[in-house]
């Protein structure tokens, strides 16, 4: 029966092969593979809102510029109030310069809370790019450093800034209130700014300098003189006067910083100066509210500064705690005041931001329910 013989010839022929010696392995391939090795990037940016965890134990420092500010103290407030709402145990400590004339003082104060062992610290910048060495050994420590304020320029050290609002659109509204004040005509103006270093106040005269050279509604404002009364009432006061006396023909002070406008409104009513050179800027309003009163400052803008240090303690809370990354995309739940966002910066080339806003606008309309809410 041949049929039977063939196939019997088959099965012994497959189980000869199958005992014998096995295939010498192959060498491994010299051509790449076909997926290469995933290369280090960015983390990714969690899906939905973080919300934090009431309760844990993060030791924070809280810098301003300088004490004795009431702005700073508003702020100081509103990290107090998200402190209690999220039950850290640890008591937030207040430190700051006694005076914003030198920046530089601010440095030690960081170096000093990097070596006590501190999760956190959030800094209101007063120093330029002087204080990044500093915040990133607090960085390379393993502390979280967060600006709000006043970034750092170039970043470093930084993680995330807390933008109050919009650098960018704030040359926008002082120019739009030195136009309200001056008139369609236009006229001579000066700004009284707060120190050479303070990044908040460079960053919001470059925009105001951008608008005036490139949009023509402003075509009729002319911008005399920048001057530096470095965040101190007396400074500011004498600053004011000697453009009063090196200016004849200026009608306004634009002043961008609380201490500024408000010193340069005192000056102009001690003077009788009032009629012939208005104040606006920036200011406080339980501050300004008299000045609107007697004519001597007709509109000025601010924000909550109660309400950015309660989002600035939220935010620095989370990244302390690990809940939040600090990376693009990122969204968190900043208790009363909602969800936010962390982008990138639009108005430096480097950084991450956190944009609260609004800005307001007060005057003689409202200045009494701002006060007196």
């Amino acid at each position: 029966m041949p049929k039977k013989l063939m196939m019997l010839a088959v099965i012994l022929a497959l189980l000869v092969a199958a005992c014998g010696p096995t295939a010498a392995p192959t060498e491994a391939p010299t051509a790449a593979p076909t997926q290469a090795p995933a290369q280090p990037t960015e983390p990714a940016a969690p899906s939905g809102v973080v919300t934090a965890t009431p309760g844990q134990a993060e030791k924070m420092v809280f810098l301003p510029k300088n004490l004795g500010n009431a702005v700073f103290d508003e702020a100081h407030n509103g990290a107090l109030a998200a402190a209690q709402e999220l039950k850290n145990p640890d008591d937030l400590q207040y430190l700051a310069p006694a005076s914003g004339a030198a920046g530089t003082e601010q440095i030690p104060i960081i170096t000093n809370a990097t070596t006590q062992g501190v999760n956190a610290i959030m800094i209101s910048n007063n120093a330029g790019d002087q204080i990044a060495p500093a915040a990133q050994a607090a960085r390379d420590a393993g502390i979280t450093v967060v600006t709000w304020d006043s970034p750092i320029p170039s970043a470093e050290g930084e993680q995330v800034f807390v933008a109050q609002v919009d650098f960018d659109e704030t040359g926008m509204v002082m120019a739009d209130m030195a136009l309200d004040i001056l008139g369609p005509d236009g006229g001579k103006f000066a700004v009284l700014s707060a120190s050479p270093d303070a990044a908040n106040q460079n960053a919001w005269i470059a925009a105001l300098q951008d608008v005036l050279a490139n949009d023509s509604k402003y075509a009729n404002l002319e911008l005399l003189d920048i001057v530096y009364g470095m965040d101190q009432s007396e400074e500011s006061y004498q600053q004011a006067l000697a453009l009063v006396d090196k200016y004849p023909d200026m009608e306004l002070i634009m002043a961008p910083t609380t201490v500024g406008i408000a010193a340069a409104a005192k000056a102009m009513q001690d003077e009788g100066l009032c009629d012939t050179v208005k104040v606006s800027g920036l200011g406080l309003p339980s501050e300004m509210a008299s000045f609107v009163k007697n004519g001597c400052s007709p509109e000025f803008a601010l924000w909550s500064f109660k309400d950015l240090g309660y989002l600035t303690y939220y935010l620095t809370y989370l990244l302390a705690s690990g809940d939040l990354q600090g990376v693009e995309g990122e969204q968190f739940e900043a208790g009363r005041m909602g969800t936010y966002t962390i982008t990138k910066d639009p108005t430096r080339d480097v950084g991450l931001r956190v944009l609260m806003g609004p800005f307001s606008k007060y005057n003689i309309d409202n200045i009494d329910a701002a006060v007196n809410p």
